[in-house]
């Protein structure tokens, strides 16, 4: 590929794909609202632009082919607070990348667009939208917008119901955790895959009790390989017993289940903040 577009570049998932997508293609061009992001990889260009800005937008994706969209606010809050960088950011994207003739969008996506559904229940790719918060409700829509820019315009996305890259450190996550490798296995599947129209696939590891099915998204190739039941036994015997009347314990969103609209998700999960250092 020619050029790539990583938005959301200084954050934590993004600082694991900054350096297997700058060896994908002959320029990385990775941005961010922060003010720099360190050192660069070879072939890679830092570009700070703010995803609610058109302007920013239509710089960054110039002479794009493909974009790896993993920019946004990153927890529950205020629709207000949310609208900029999540609903307006996702609308710039794919209409600036439309306009620079990008070929298709790899969209961090998450579980938060299905999150209210039971955990009992083995959810496929396909079930309707049932968002557990406004951050939710944004991911419903910009799935929402991939699907009628593909189907209106033919411009390609890949949408990642992501459900949770981070450290396994609660019941919750012997379920939902994807590793960092899988991580960049998905997004490279989701790139190299030659023909993907819009699909949507569940960004989740191996694990014995992945609560979500993929089989329908099987074609893009992604077959990840850890498993978080290698610290299960950890794990729980340090997890006190789960309520089966609490949402954020019975829903498949988790925290984000339970908690008021607007209100942090976040601030009942204990993610380890496990950045990638650039060497």
């Amino acid at each position: 590929m020619k050029k790539i577009v990583l938005t959301g570049a200084a954050g934590r998932l993004g600082s694991y794909l900054r350096e297997p997508l700058s060896k994908m293609c002959d320029e990385l061009v990775s941005t961010d609202i922060k003010d720099d992001i360190g050192k660069t990889y070879d072939g890679e260009t830092y570009v700070q632009g703010d995803l609610a800005s058109m302007d920013d937008m239509v710089r960054v994706m110039d002479g794009a082919e493909m974009v790896v969209h993993m920019g946004a606010f990153v927890d529950e809050g205020p629709f207000e607070q949310l609208l900029g960088p999540n609903f307006v950011g996702s609308y710039n994207v794919w209409e600036a990348g439309y306009k620079a003739g990008v070929r298709r969008v790899v969209y961090a996506s998450s579980i938060h667009a299905v999150g209210m559904y039971p955990k009992n229940e083995f959810i496929g790719v396909d079930v309707p939208h049932r968002p557990d918060t406004f951050y939710g409700l944004a991911k419903c829509f910009t799935e929402d917008l991939g699907r009628m820019y593909w189907e209106k315009r033919g411009m390609e996305s890949v949408h990642m119901r992501i459900l949770s890259c981070a450290q396994p450190n609660n019941a919750r996550a012997l379920g939902s955790y994807l590793s960092y490798d899988d991580l960049i296995q998905l997004v490279t599947r989701c790139l190299d895959t030659p023909v993907t129209g819009f699909s949507v696939i569940y960004g989740v590891s191996n694990n014995d009790r992945t609560p979500v099915d993929n089989a329908k998204a099987s074609f893009l190739g992604y077959r990840p390989k850890d498993n978080a039941e290698d610290v299960a036994a950890e794990v729980l015997a340090n997890e006190p017993q789960n309520d089966p009347q609490d949402a954020g314990h019975m829903c498949h969103g988790g925290p984000f289940a339970s908690v008021a609209l607007g209100n942090s998700g976040l601030a009942g999960m204990n993610v380890i903040q496990d950045a990638k250092e650039t060497e």
